[in-house]
């Protein structure tokens, strides 16, 4: 945790039809955090991403990283308000890498691609990139009510509502994009993985073929 964050771009893309960026609640921006607050919050994310190499993202706990930190528990809560706080906080750097990615990133991703490649592509990327910091995603998890409502998947379901759209797909667009999202939910994922033996890139390819039935022909 050690490498600062990466600029997360934002979308040149514009469609009337689309309402991109709708599901997303746009609070104001939130008061800078204080030099030496910012520096607190920076040493606790790396105590806490040590901790959590170390005795595995399900172990960590609040009163492990106040005391790894040598500060009160009350520091740390303050600094990210509860457990879940502290998860989605370390798995922001990889989240803005995938969003860095698939907002402003090279085809098939990226814009510069048909938007049916580029939902096929969003898939495949989720899938890869969750399964691999799956501990830290599967520990956020714990706490389901907040994971439909977290900014990071709001966005997911917003870019895969934009590319159904400009795919020509049919039907009640938000819904089938829930659908979608919850094709590449880590827990089944993981599931799916451990439990029924499925590879990867089985699981692209049902995304794939997924993909096909729900959009027009182009």
């Amino acid at each position: 945790m050690t490498e600062p964050l990466p600029h997360l771009p934002v979308s040149q893309e514009r469609d009337p039809l689309d309402g991109l960026m709708e599901l997303i609640p746009t609070p104001d921006d939130p008061p800078r955090l204080r030099a030496d607050a910012a520096r607190n919050r920076t040493r606790l994310l790396e105590v806490a991403a040590r901790l959590a190499g170390e005795c595995g993202a399900a172990n960590l706990t609040m009163d492990g990283v106040a005391t790894a930190a040598e500060v009160g528990k009350g520091t740390v809560f303050r600094r990210f308000g509860d457990r879940t706080g502290l998860l989605i906080a370390l798995l922001d750097h990889h989240e803005r890498e995938l969003q860095s990615a698939f907002l402003a990133g090279p085809p098939p991703l990226g814009p510069d691609a048909p938007p049916t490649e580029r939902l096929k592509a969003f898939g495949a990327a989720v899938v890869r990139h969750d399964h691999a910091h799956r501990d830290l995603y599967l520990a956020a998890r714990a706490d389901a009510s907040r994971h439909h409502t977290s900014p990071a998947t709001l966005l997911r379901l917003s870019h895969i509502c934009m590319l159904l759209r400009r795919a020509g797909a049919r039907g009640d667009i938000e819904l089938l994009a829930q659908t979608l999202l919850g094709y590449l939910d880590i827990t089944l994922v993981d599931h799916l993985m451990s439990r029924r033996g499925m590879t990867l890139e089985r699981l692209e390819a049902g995304w794939s073929d997924l993909v096909g039935r729900l959009v027009a022909v182009e």
